[in-house]
């Protein structure tokens, strides 16, 4: 008797049409004579479709027996989605509830990083557009220009800038409130190379097996911004130009991290290796499956077609 897996993607976040992309290739690539797969799409408002019908998440989810997440961002990535599924006890694949929650905020996973003896950039944190002028006066004062401003919540590096001066620091974080970031958060800007580690529970008889670190390279006046991920222009080097050491450290940080935010299955870390160290920035833990996503780039360095890997987080979450 087949499987019946439910591939959810699309969702109310600003990454609805990336989502739309990697659900479409874990629909495209879950094996046929194994799987029974179901298309489960979720509209920018947050309402249910099956086959091109509204319908109530609890109706669509008593007719799978798990799910995969082709979600990406606020909804899919925050903890929301994972609630309802475990409300439901529906097996899904990824991180939970709370280990979504601690990777999407920022702040949290910097802490959690903190902890881990990890280095992360320094930074300061706003709740609220009042406090904008005090910070960017501080920000200022106490760090070298420029700066990364970005959104606590948000993932896809959308609403990321980098910045320098009073009216430009000032003018980016206003206008993250402006378009809606519930939290910003201003960054010191660490120069290096920029690195991106996956790792995967399970793979080869490993309890955790870190992918081939990828280098990212994008071009001389850009940072890897939303646009520059999904542009085809950014050059992804799998394996980066590193040194064995560099390598060897990147890996077991990108191990150490997903341990330490409390992650399962599988997630992607990004990095910056610099010299007086390697820097954590953020987790993905539900890295984007596209074709120009750079996961499956990784995968397939080392041989594990897209094919397998789904097979591999279905087995995960029926495991647990």
């Amino acid at each position: 008797m087949q499987t019946v897996v439910g591939v959810l993607r699309g969702g109310p976040s600003r990454e609805h049409d990336v989502s739309l992309r990697s659900g479409a290739a874990m629909l495209a690539n879950l094996p046929e004579e194994r799987y029974a797969v179901r298309d489960i799409y979720i509209d920018r408002e947050g309402q249910w479709h099956n086959r091109g019908r509204p319908v109530k998440p609890e109706r669509i989810l008593r007719q799978v027996d798990v799910v995969l997440l082709g979600l990406h961002g606020e909804y899919g990535e925050d903890g929301e989605v994972q609630k309802l599924l475990e409300r439901f006890g529906v097996p899904y694949a990824g991180a939970d509830s709370f280990g979504s929650y601690l990777a999407m905020h920022k702040i949290m996973a910097k802490m959690r990083a903190k902890e881990a003896g990890l280095l992360t950039p320094e930074y300061r944190y706003l709740e609220k557009k009042e406090d904008a002028v005090e910070t960017a006066e501080e920000v200022i004062r106490n760090f070298h220009q420029p700066v990364v401003v970005k959104p606590v919540g948000w993932g896809s590096s959308v609403g990321v800038s980098i910045v320098g001066g009073y009216a430009p620091v000032l003018s980016a974080i206003e206008k993250l409130f402006s378009d809606g970031a519930p939290s910003v958060i201003v960054e010191e800007y660490i120069r290096g190379q920029e690195a991106t580690v996956g790792v995967i529970e399970g793979l080869r008889g490993e309890a955790l097996y870190a992918l081939p670190v990828i280098e990212i390279i994008p071009q001389a006046d850009d940072f890897f911004s939303y646009g520059a991920k999904y542009s085809g222009e950014t050059r992804e080097v799998c394996p980066g130009n590193f040194s064995r050491v560099a390598r060897e450290e990147l890996q077991r940080v990108a191990k150490a991290i997903h341990r330490a935010l409390g992650l399962r299955h599988y997630s992607r870390s990004d990095f910056i290796v610099a010299p007086k160290g390697v820097y954590y920035l953020e987790t993905n833990t539900l890295p984007g499956l596209t074709t120009e996503s750079l996961l499956p780039k990784s995968l397939a360095a080392v041989g594990v077609s897209l094919k397998d890997f789904l097979s591999h987080l279905v087995n995960l979450a029926l495991s647990r």
